[in-house]
């Protein structure tokens, strides 16, 4: 079940930090009560032999993978890492997976990123099937297994959680998974994507209020909140420049199709500037208040789980975040 009260938090895995700043940044979000740490992948830390660390540095605090390709790592294999992860850390594991995208998984790792929502709905099968510790016979459309048996079943389940930006994906998580996690979603959009994963949920026969809604946002309480804006509104066009991540930006960006126009054309000083100040703060929170007020009102339309991304300034600057991490504890 989600935790009743209270927000997590998730690793600036873009900021270059080293892996003791990740895990101080670990130590400190137990620490300050934070309940739940998070760690995703992109082309830093790799994220199960950081949550392996940072189960060894605490006690209490659930970790999770927020979130991890399913393309690049196979099904039995994740398995295996989340059932020694929860072999060390018992009923604190989380098993975050979504489809990433065509730069991570195509021009990155050189696969092939073919029909994402049919190749995570089997992976999601695939996964639950291996780490039940059953053997494993899997033949579908993209994914097959034949006799795989994990040797190592974890003392408690491990919840599954699904990054869910588009409709079908929202609704596959309400349909099969314990979790459902937004990202790039203001507060006001959050009310039709919860609709949809709660609809899902119905039509699988589950209760809706079964699958935890989690949302996470860039947040900054630091000493150079100027800094880490122009930091944010360039991760922001990044972002939204991405194929598969561009829609959610259609309701808070009014010159994206702009901005993709000068991007394309290989212009990013003007696309840069079509990301006004109030794209940044639809999607992000700057200072200390806003921070605490994005919080509150994700809590207000119906997440669960608000997850507060606490970025750096600049690569390597752990500082900012974990005064963002001290300053905004709950």
């Amino acid at each position: 079940m989600p935790p009743t009260a209270g927000y997590g938090m998730t690793m600036p895995v873009e900021d270059g930090l080293s892996a003791e700043q990740f895990l101080a940044l670990y130590v400190a979000a137990e620490e300050a009560g934070y309940h739940t740490a998070l760690c995703g992948e992109v082309a830093g830390a790799e994220v199960l032999s950081l949550m392996g660390m940072a189960a060894t540095r605490t006690s209490r605090i659930r970790l999770g993978s927020g979130i991890l390709a399913t393309y690049t790592r196979p099904a039995p294999l994740a398995a295996m890492g989340f059932a020694t992860l929860a072999s060390a850390a018992p009923g604190r594991i989380v098993a975050g997976f979504g489809a990433s995208s065509p730069i991570i998984v195509g021009r990155w790792h050189g696969l092939e990123f073919n029909r994402p929502y049919t190749t995570t709905r089997e992976y999601l099968e695939l996964f639950a099937r291996a780490i039940a510790g059953g053997k494993v016979s899997y033949d579908g459309e993209e994914l097959r297994c034949e006799g795989f048996r994990l040797q190592m079943t974890p003392p408690e389940p491990v919840p599954v959680w699904l990054g869910a930006m588009g409709d079908r994906m929202l609704g596959l998580a309400g349909t099969v998974a314990d979790g459902a996690f937004l990202a790039w979603c203001p507060p006001g959009e959050v009310a039709a994507k919860r609709a949809i994963v709660h609809e899902a949920a119905q039509a699988a026969g589950r209760a809706p209020d079964s699958v935890e809604l989690v949302c996470s946002f860039w947040g900054y309480a630091g000493d150079r909140p100027d800094e880490a804006r122009e930091r944010m509104r360039r991760s922001v066009l990044a972002y939204a420049m991405v194929p598969t991540h561009q829609h959610c930006f259609a309701g808070c960006f009014p010159r994206l199709g702009e901005a993709a126009e000068a991007w394309a054309a290989g212009d990013r000083r003007r696309a840069l500037g079509c990301v006004d100040d109030a794209v940044v703060d639809a999607v992000c929170a700057v200072g200390e208040d806003a921070v605490r007020r994005r919080i509150a009102e994700y809590r207000e339309v119906g997440i669960d789980t608000p997850i507060l991304l606490p970025t750096g300034t600049v690569p390597g600057d752990s500082d900012g975040s974990m005064q963002t991490v001290l300053r905004c504890a709950p």
